[in-house]
């Protein structure tokens, strides 16, 4: 009798923890993870100018950058880039007011050629990439060269085995008065210049300046001046081919 209670109250538990869910083993409980997502690492950028550039030519009306790319991105630039000319070298900081604008080949390192330019006149150049970020460095600045102001020819005026004298001619071909001049030369053989009046020399060897004495270097419109010089020469030449310059 009592294995028999026994048995229908075993039966009558089980059959209540089943409708409680009290019967049911205790799981493990799971956790889910999730994997942070590893950042971006930031470049360090070294504290170098990403594009550097210079003036390659200059004449009256026109100037030539040239400019090498140093760094590619994301600390640099690729090309082509865009060169801007500017007035004022906050302009080119502030990349404002550009009085002209260049692209770029395909070049890493290249030219670019901004002509219609004013004589005589400094300018301030700077980059830009195709993006619109321009270098955050200062670029550089070129000067057009002046407009002829001075013409200079030369007389042969003896000549010997070993050297000659020659007087050199030098006329104000502009249209206002100049205040200094200078002309300048190449010798194109062993010629050294020994002496010089009416004049100072600034040899170097076969590149010569001979700039104007205190004296004779006011020049009215059409004014005209002279120098002279003694050379030694193994062979003196037909000739000099002179600039004059103010």
């Amino acid at each position: 009798m009592r294995r028999i209670f026994l048995a229908l109250t075993t039966i009558a538990i089980t059959a209540w923890a089943a409708s409680t869910g009290v019967a049911q083993a205790a799981s493990t409980p799971t956790a889910s993870v999730t994997a942070a997502p590893t950042p971006t690492p930031t470049p360090a950028c070294p504290p170098a100018a990403p594009i550097a550039g210079r003036v390659f030519a200059a004449t009256t009306t026109s100037l030539t950058i040239a400019y090498s790319i140093v760094l590619a991105p994301p600390c640099g630039y690729r090309p082509p880039i865009t060169v801007g000319l500017f007035a004022s070298r906050d302009d080119a900081l502030g990349w404002r007011n550009p009085a002209a604008e260049a692209v770029s080949g395909p070049e890493r390192d290249g030219r670019v050629t901004f002509d219609r330019l004013t004589p005589d006149t400094e300018y301030w150049f700077g980059f830009r990439d195709s993006d619109g970020r321009w270098e955050p460095y200062f670029g550089g600045s070129g000067r057009t060269a002046p407009l002829t102001s001075c013409r200079a020819t030369a007389t042969i005026d003896s000549r010997w085995g070993t050297g000659f004298v020659a007087t050199v001619t030098v006329r104000n071909v502009g249209t206002e008065p100049l205040d200094q001049w200078r002309v300048s030369w190449r010798w194109t053989g062993d010629e050294r210049i020994q002496a010089v009046w009416g004049g100072v020399v600034d040899p170097a060897g076969a590149d010569v300046v001979v700039r104007n004495a205190p004296y004779n270097g006011t020049l009215a419109p059409d004014g005209v001046t002279t120098f002279g010089l003694l050379a030694t020469a193994s062979a003196p030449p037909a000739g000099l081919t002179l600039t004059c310059a103010r």
